[in-house]
């Protein structure tokens, strides 16, 4: 399966994102799929995760904040982070049943 992440850049801090990995293959046939990321000097974290069923969970530091959620239309994987603070800057990777994305950076400015 071929991904295809988009959606990152320059947000100022309290602005939302939406980030989308779109997929190669029909992806409401995977098990789990989920989006991480990657602070400078830290290590990748998982920020939200879904699976087939649709049961969702999220990292303490975006719950209330973030949604992920599964976009037929474009057969897309979506992540949507609002109350956006500099510490929600890294490189947010998608991961669609073991298959990674290519990373696309957010940074939140103050």
């Amino acid at each position: 399966v071929q991904l295809q992440a988009s959606g990152g850049g320059l947000v100022q801090a309290g602005g939302s994102l939406e980030l989308s990995c779109a997929a190669s293959e029909y992806i409401f046939g995977i098990n789990l799929m989920g989006w991480y990321r990657q602070a400078p000097g830290k290590q990748r974290e998982l920020v939200a995760a879904i699976m087939k069923a649709g049961m969702t969970n999220y990292a303490d530091s975006v719950k209330g904040r973030a949604t992920i959620s599964k976009d037929a239309a474009k057969n897309a994987l979506v992540l949507r982070v609002t109350g956006l603070t500099p510490e929600d800057t890294a490189v947010y990777y998608c991961n669609l049943g073991g298959k990674w994305g290519q990373g696309t950076l957010v940074t939140v400015s103050s």
